[in-house]
């Protein structure tokens, strides 16, 4: 599991820095407001969790809707916009919470939990190329854990956190197939995730 976590986690690192570095023969960084015009970006995704939700690395699926309030971004110079963020994403874990290290086993019966993530952030944006856009988001998340029936019949077993808000930040990139479409690539905290966006 720590391996598929690494692996991914380069993998996001990767795809995001090559966004970072486009070439300079078609960067439109410089000319403010040259990106496509849209009122929503609509993203699914997959997911990978590796947050401090649960006991090991979860997997799930989820979406963002991303609402644009500022065209021309915070610096006037550049080509820059920023949206409010929120999605809605799904995680399932498969192991256990509790560890008994002593005697090598898991400390529950039919370990595992559903967690529920409801993400809320600034998206702030870089359009870099045509074909290339970068973007961070700094925001919030609350989170509800769905645990399956553990520590039945074991003394001082309690569940984790079951509902709680938390910080969260995201850096991104997107590579752009069209104005309408691109692939977008986001490495955060609680999650990692991969998917497609769409501009209607």
């Amino acid at each position: 599991m720590v391996k598929a976590t690494v692996a991914c986690a380069t993998l996001a690192a990767t795809l995001v820095l090559t966004a970072a570095t486009p070439a300079r023969a078609d960067s439109i960084i410089k000319n403010p407001g040259d990106h496509p015009d849209y009122s929503v970006e609509l993203e699914p995704h997959a997911l990978l969790g590796w947050g401090n939700l649960y006991a090991s690395t979860g997997f799930g699926i989820g979406g963002r809707a991303s609402v644009p309030i500022v065209k021309n971004g915070f610096i006037k110079t550049i080509n820059n916009s920023v949206a409010i963020s929120f999605g809605l994403d799904w995680l399932r874990y498969d192991h256990c919470y509790y560890y008994d290290r002593r005697g090598g086993r898991n400390l529950g019966y039919g370990c595992g939990a559903s967690f529920l993530l409801f993400p809320v952030a600034m998206q702030w944006n870089f359009w870099l190329t045509e074909k290339w856009s970068v973007f961070g988001e700094p925001g919030l998340y609350v989170y509800h854990g769905i645990f399956d029936d553990y520590c039945s019949g074991l003394v001082g077993c309690s569940s984790p956190t079951r509902t709680s808000v938390d910080f969260a930040f995201y850096a991104g990139g997107r590579f752009h197939f069209n104005d309408k479409v691109s692939l977008t690539m986001r490495i955060g905290y609680p999650t990692l995730s991969v998917g497609v966006s769409f501009f209607p």
